[in-house]
């Protein structure tokens, strides 16, 4: 089985793959302190409820946002699973040609939407990823990823107004029944979704006069963004097959075409718990006596 970890600003999504289908997933908070053992804890747990140990996984695929993490997840790797991690980011090969000015550049997370979408809905295509910030992820009707756009996530925004406004009330990010507002919890409504609409279908038409109007739409991200843009099909629909409501497309189902991809270069020989000295994490989720051993040895 192959684990591939989606690790956002926000939050992480851990998707278990059993060869080309997607078994369970996963989503926790993302804290960039947590240790190798913590990811080994936890991981290890979220695995015992589906009956799964470590030693059932034959590959791990990471895609991080947050440098500091990428090293947990290396000792996550060789000291639980004890399996070789792909890691995606410049220079990994992915099937698809980065044509940006600087492709180190490029965050890992764009480069796993423009892989997947193109994997499931063809090319040209567009991706709207709502999380810390709102990202637009284009693939040329060639095939290639040829840059977006980055704009200020919605949770961030509405912080930073209720934050700078002291009379203002957080509110919900739900419709207002009307545009026009007749309380101060509607009129912010009423801005927010209607705001980031205006946002999301400005852009994509933008993008669209530039690569061409059969671009389809897919949205993702961790915020449920099904008020401000939804999954598409080529001519403008809710997708069909995005993965349930709201209608979008889940960063585990991003993940599943690289996942797919980096399967055999994530696979390696198993080897026999402890041959070499390695830890490994009970299926209860309990450190092994060996390695307790170990820590009490002078």
């Amino acid at each position: 089985m192959l684990l591939a970890v989606d690790v956002g600003n926000t939050q992480t999504v851990y998707g278990l793959y059993d060869g080309e289908r997607l078994a369970e997933h996963w989503r926790v908070t993302t804290e960039a302190e947590r240790t190798g053992d913590e990811l080994g804890v936890l991981v290890g747990r979220l695995l015992e409820l589906r009956d799964v140990g470590f030693e059932d996984i034959g590959g791990v695929c990471l895609s991080s946002t947050v440098p500091p993490l990428v090293r947990a997840y290396e000792e996550f790797a060789r000291d639980y699973v004890e399996a070789t991690l792909l890691v995606l980011g410049p220079g990994t090969r992915t099937g698809i040609p980065i044509s940006y000015d600087d492709p180190r550049e490029v965050g890992p997370d764009r480069i796993a939407n423009a892989v997947a979408a193109r994997e499931r809905y063809g090319a040209p295509c567009i991706v709207v990823d709502f999380g810390t910030s709102t990202n637009f992820d284009i693939v040329s009707a060639e095939g290639e990823y040829v840059g977006g756009v980055l704009a200020p996530g919605i949770e961030v925004s509405m912080e930073a107004l209720f934050a700078r406004a002291a009379r203002l009330v957080k509110v919900d990010f739900t419709p207002p029944p009307s545009v026009i507002g007749k309380t101060t919890v509607s009129g912010l409504q009423s801005g927010l979704v209607y705001g980031f609409a205006g946002q999301v279908d400005g852009i994509v038409k933008r993008i669209r006069a530039e690569i061409g109007d059969a671009a389809p739409v897919v949205a993702t991200g961790g915020l449920r963004a099904d008020r401000p843009a939804r999954g598409n099909d080529r001519q403008g629909r809710p997708a069909p097959d995005a993965g349930g409501p709201p209608a979008r497309l889940g960063p585990e189902r991003l993940s599943g075409a690289l996942s797919a991809h980096g399967r055999r270069k994530a696979t390696a020989p198993r080897r026999a718990p402890g041959a070499d000295g390695r830890y490994a994490l009970s299926v209860t989720g309990r450190l092994t006596r060996r390695r307790a051993r170990r820590r009490c040895a002078p």
